[in-house]
Formats: structure tokens, C-alpha cells, sequence
């Protein structure tokens, strides 16, 4: 049987669109110079494993994220700079996983790395760890800025989730190229309509976000 290859493609497509509830995207598609490095699909992350819900490197957002990052990346690239995006939409199944990796305390297996002054016990209590995350709403990334050239980050400081002060956004003793690199993320994420978590440089929701109220549980694939 042969098969126009037109139809065939665009009925794969669907197939792989299909699968989102209405209102989310496929980033890639919208912003294809987007450099996209989900955390959590990588054994390079806090837990030191793949998070449950995590199946691709596929950033998805709502539709309005999407837009509203793909202003602030023509921006960036304007000044020869990329956008770099660690999370985006993640899964409630995800968030439990962080939760029951929180309660075991004998996995201290990255304490050093990602939060050498912080108990472990203490991260629900100082906002590190939630039962809730703003990510499964789908209208939050965590973000920073490479450099177009190199292809490496900017300096902002601090590595993406590092559980202590020096993640805070306006972290003071940190060097005035690290305050400027930070600066630079901070205003234009603000200006196109994203807010910060104030003890996370690199954490942004939509401030207009379409599902203010819902928490999904669909998979990262």
C-alpha cells in the first residue's frame, strides 16, 4: 500500500499533538532556536535520576508561555544570546517523586552538589521542595541565558537548583558580572509578562497564566 507522504507526516504530527490537553504546546515548534535541557529527563539533577513523568527532552507549556517566550528569545537573540530552558510543564507524578525522595533521609547522594547547607529535612519548611508546584499548572519555566557564540551559560552565580541563599535572585555577595547576568534575565522575563520566585533566579510563571487553579498529571513525552 503506498501513502502520500504529505498526509502521512502531518497525521504523525497530529498523532504526537493529539496526546496534550487543549491549551499546551510543544515549545520547539514555536521558538525552534530554543536550546532545550529538561533536568529531570537526565540522572543530572538533585534526585540522581530520571523524575518520575519525564519520558523526553520535549518542553511543554501553555500556548500563552509559549508566545510570551518566544518574545522574550527574539529579544535575546537580538544581542547575540539564546534562551536555555531546564524545566517547563511538569507533571504532578513528578512533584511526588521529589516528595518521597524529600522523606528518605539516608539519600544524601547530592547533598553536596545542590544543598550543602541545608537539611534535608528542612527543605518543605524553607520552600525548597512542595507538595504543590506551579510547574504542573504548565505556565512556569525554570530558565537562563547562553551565549550565542559558545553556546555556554552566563554566569549567573550560582548553578540551576542550588537549595540555599546564593539562588536567591538578589543574592548580594556574588560578583557585579553574576548581579548584571542576572539583572539581564530578570528584566527581560519581566517585561514580557513572566514573575519571579524570589529564591530562584532561574524560576518564572506567566503572570496572566491560563490555569491559575489546576495541576496536571499528563506525561513529559
Amino acid at each position: 500500500m503506498k501513502y502520500n507522504i504529505t498526509f502521512l507526516f502531518v497525521f504523525v504530527c497530529l498523532g504526537v499533538f493529539a496526546q496534550l490537553p487543549d491549551g499546551f504546546v510543544y515549545v520547539k515548534p514555536i521558538i525552534p532556536d530554543l536550546v532545550v535541557e529538561l533536568k529531570y529527563n537526565t540522572k543530572n539533577n538533585f534526585v540522581g535520576k530520571r523524575v518520575d513523568g519525564y519520558h523526553s527532552n520535549k518542553l511543554i507549556l501553555t500556548k500563552e508561555t509559549a508566545l510570551a517566550l518566544k518574545e522574550v528569545q527574539k529579544v535575546l537573540l537580538d544581542r547575540n544570546l539564546c534562551l536555555k530552558v531546564y524545566d517547563g510543564y511538569r507533571p504532578q507524578r513528578a512533584v511526588n517523586h521529589f516528595m518521597s525522595w524529600a522523606q528518605d533521609l539516608n539519600d544524601t547522594i547530592n547533598k553536596a552538589n545542590y544543598y550543602p547547607d541545608v537539611d534535608k529535612l528542612n527543605l518543605f519548611v524553607e520552600d525548597y521542595i512542595a507538595t504543590r508546584s506551579g510547574h504542573s499548572k504548565g505556565s512556569t519555566v525554570d530558565v537562563t541565558i547562553i551565549d550565542g557564540n559558545t553556546g555556554k551559560p552566563l554566569d549567573m552565580g550560582s548553578m540551576y537548583d542550588f537549595f540555599g541563599k546564593e539562588s536567591w535572585t538578589d543574592y548580594k555577595d556574588i560578583t557585579e558580572t553574576q548581579k548584571a547576568n542576572r539583572k539581564l534575565l530578570l528584566e527581560v522575563m519581566t517585561q514580557h509578562g513572566f514573575v519571579n520566585f524570589y529564591k530562584e533566579w532561574w524560576h518564572f510563571t506567566l503572570k496572566n497564566e491560563p490555569f491559575p487553579n489546576t495541576y496536571f498529571d499528563f506525561p513529559v513525552k
